[in-house]
């Protein structure tokens, strides 16, 4: 018996497979799987250079950074200052003894109160009588407590079963815009 080697018998074995139709459509495809994550690194990057920059310039302050603080720092501090407030500045130092955040906010009576309430405190506390933040402390951010002309009113808020005391004075000078200061002292 024998065997014919031709184009008829082979061709059916021999017949190259078939290609799609839409190669446009693969590539596509590959180059979205490839840029999508190049795309998302590359944005990652500038966005963790960005944060690192901007914690080193609030990390080389010498005095109040008129943004607000984190929200990290404010429940580290027992700081609340509540949302809408104005003119917001703080300060944070280090050290291993104890570390501060200075802040200051001007706000509404009624968000004044809200930062009283959350901080572990109601508007009773102040006292008109009282200098909370002392020279040293005030010095540190150039605050003035003395100006004859204006009405201040202080406290001091001890949250229990914490190490973190927070000294408030208070402007009331313009009743309607209450101006906040506060120093957070925490202790490790």
């Amino acid at each position: 018996m024998t065997t014919t080697i031709g184009p008829q018998a082979g061709s059916a074995a021999q017949r190259p497979p078939r290609r799609p139709r839409h190669r446009w459509l693969a590539a596509v495809v590959v180059a979205l799987m490839i840029a999508i994550p190049a795309g998302y690194l590359v944005l990652s990057a500038y966005q963790s250079r960005d944060s690192g920059e901007d914690k080193a310039r609030a990390a080389s302050a010498r005095t109040l950074v008129y943004e607000w603080p984190s929200k990290v720092q404010r429940r580290i501090y027992n700081v609340p200052i509540p949302s809408g407030s104005a003119y917001v500045g703080h300060f944070e130092t280090n050290s291993w003894e104890r570390s501060r955040l200075y802040a200051e906010f001007r706000c509404s009576p009624g968000q004044l109160s809200a930062f009283l309430e959350d901080a572990g405190a109601d508007l009773s506390v102040l006292d008109e009588d009282a200098l909370t933040i002392d020279d040293a402390h005030a010095d540190e951010v150039g605050w003035r407590f003395d100006d004859p002309t204006r009405e201040f009113a202080g406290a001091v808020i001890r949250e229990p079963g914490t190490r973190t005391e927070v000294h408030v004075m208070v402007d009331l000078t313009r009743e309607e815009r209450p101006r906040v200061y506060a120093v957070s002292i925490s202790e490790p």
